[in-house]
């Protein structure tokens, strides 16, 4: 069969990121990863992005990467590479540029967990934030809202940081749980702060430029946007949106942000994956402390580790079949990268969902692929009889469920004209059958030509079958 023999050679081509190893090499069945390919190509063929970058790995290699479609919907489009195409990674920005930037200060000794955030940023007032601290932040427990509409008010960046800064807390620290961009943004300025450099320097200079990530930035050059994936056509700001980030108040930050601004391939996040499942290092470099690596992807708070989301079932793209242990992350612009610890493997997604989607509900298009993509990858592995998982009849992309249907609004307005179509259509029937009952001859005898005509009407008399067939078509 030559289908396999083709992907193979495919994924032992790669040469940046992480060696690669067939899938057998690493107790890996080649067979069950062949899912990937049609369910990351069924999302594509169902309208819900243009193109996609996919990295499995385990045991320190890649076993499976590769790039599927194009980075636009035209022919013209360039083709997606593993390696070479650049995608806006949106919210994984908090995990793999900020909470890096944290752990990395937190080795230093430079800040404590328990600290309250005014001890390094005075800024940060208010009723009730002096009871703010770092894992407060890292867990979104910090009482600050999701996010405010920083874009719309904000003249500059030094204003869109006051108004972060600015904004109340809704509860008492720790109380309550809500996924907040603005608390991720607080834990930029306190890297910033604590370490004397921006955001983006910082986190280049300790931890992707060690790591050999080179194809990981904020703000990425004019001379790489040829292989940047597009996102937005038609934003707030514009213009086409290519290399410059997707969130409108990371742009509004001034494109580097704690919650948003990162770009990278999924090579280059392959390698950071790994480094995460080495306990902190990646070709004899140590970025972070395996205590480290340890304590902020276990669960501190709910689902939440510290940064990180942990996989539970039904719940943030994981699928169903990671073990408890396993953490990762989602981006708005379709993204993701999952690591199970339990199994030493790592899944890496990247997609532009926003860019123009065909399909329906592109938000369920994701969602399902990125739990197929996870629940492949986890049934692949059989060298583990104890998390040996069978192979499912089919995947969430096979069914596509939801992915094209028509909204709620428009099958509700299509079924309002059909009935109104039926009543108009009695009513015409109803119409015609007085007009032929007042033209009857008033003598008993009728004509021929009478009985012949009345002959001809009769199918007229018949709605029923038509009703069926209109009631047949709308549902169809």
């Amino acid at each position: 069969m030559l289908f396999p023999l083709v992907v193979t050679a495919s994924i032992l081509s790669a040469v940046d990121g992480l060696p690669t190893k067939a899938p057998d090499a690493v107790g890996m069945s080649s067979a069950r990863l062949e899912a990937i390919d049609r369910v990351v190509q069924r999302g594509i063929s169902e309208g819900g992005y243009p193109g996609a970058s996919v990295v499995v790995g385990r045991r320190g290699a890649a076993v499976w990467q590769k790039g599927f479609g194009r980075t636009g919907w035209t022919t013209e489009s360039p083709r997606v590479t593993a390696d070479r195409t650049i995608y806006d990674l949106a919210s994984l920005t908090k995990v793999v540029a900020t909470t890096s930037a944290i752990m990395v200060l937190f080795d230093q000794g430079k800040i404590r967990l328990d600290d309250p955030v005014q001890r390094y940023l005075p800024e940060f007032s208010g009723p009730r934030k002096g009871g703010v601290t770092i894992r407060h932040l890292l867990t979104h427990r910090s009482g600050l809202p999701a996010g405010r509409d920083l874009w719309r008010t904000a003249s500059n960046p030094a204003r869109a940081r006051d108004l972060v800064y600015e904004t109340p807390i809704y509860c008492a620290p720790g109380a309550c749980y809500e996924y907040s961009d603005l608390g991720a943004d607080v834990l930029g300025f306190l890297v910033e702060r604590v370490s004397g450099e921006r955001l983006d320097h910082f986190v280049d200079r300790t931890v992707f430029q060690p790591l050999g990530m080179h194809e990981t930035f904020f703000k990425p050059a004019d001379s790489l946007r040829y292989r940047i994936a597009p996102t937005e056509v038609t934003p707030p700001r514009g213009f086409r949106l290519q290399g410059d980030v997707h969130d409108e108040n990371a742009y509004a930050l001034g494109g580097v942000a704690g919650h948003a601004g990162l770009f990278s391939t999924a090579a280059d996040l392959s390698v950071f994956a790994q480094t995460l499942l080495n306990g902190g290092t990646y070709n004899g470099v140590r970025v972070f402390a395996d205590s480290t690596v340890r304590l902020f992807t276990r669960r501190a708070a709910g689902t939440r580790a510290l940064g990180w989301d942990t996989a539970y079932d039904g719940g943030v793209g994981a699928g169903q079949y990671l073990s408890s242990h396993s953490y990762g992350h989602t981006g708005f612009t379709g993204t993701s990268m999952w690591v199970d610890p339990d199994r030493q493997m790592f899944v890496v997604l990247l997609t532009n969902r926003v860019h123009a989607a065909r399909a329906r509900r592109p938000a369920k298009v994701i969602s399902d692929v990125r739990n197929d993509l996870a629940d492949a990858a986890a049934v692949a592995v059989t060298d583990m009889p104890s998390m040996a998982v069978a192979m499912p009849v089919s995947f969430r992309a096979d069914r596509a469920t939801g992915w094209n249907d028509a909204p709620r609004a428009a099958r509700s307005s299509r079924n309002s004209r059909s009935a109104r179509s039926r009543a108009a259509a009695a009513a015409r029937t109803a119409k015609a059958k007085k007009s032929a009952s007042a033209a009857k001859p008033s003598t008993a005898k009728k004509s021929t030509a009478a009985k012949s005509t009345a002959k001809k009407a009769t199918p007229a008399r018949k709605p029923a079958a038509g009703k069926a067939t209109a009631k047949k078509s709308s549902q169809g």
